[in-house]
């Protein structure tokens, strides 16, 4: 998959793996979503993150559909 269609997501390193992130602004925000870092809902209307591996096993296609909506600061979290 090119690079273009990651829809503007970077590369971040955390905990040793690579990972895309893409930042969903709030007006972009249109449903709600179950934060893996906190259990908590990610509501429509609140910014949020998109996050899926950029080394996943089986490849680009799964990556995508195990892709998780994270509340920011809970991704930042160590």
């Amino acid at each position: 998959m090119n690079r273009l269609a990651y829809g503007g997501a970077r590369v971040v390193t955390r905990r040793g793996e690579e990972w895309f992130v893409r930042e969903i602004p709030a007006h972009r925000a249109e449903k709600s979503y179950r934060c893996p870092g906190c259990g908590a809902d990610v509501p429509p209307g609140q910014a949020h993150l998109v996050v899926w591996s950029a080394q996943h096993l089986f490849g680009d296609e799964a990556a995508l559909r195990e892709r998780r909506h994270w509340h920011a600061h809970c991704w930042r979290m160590p």
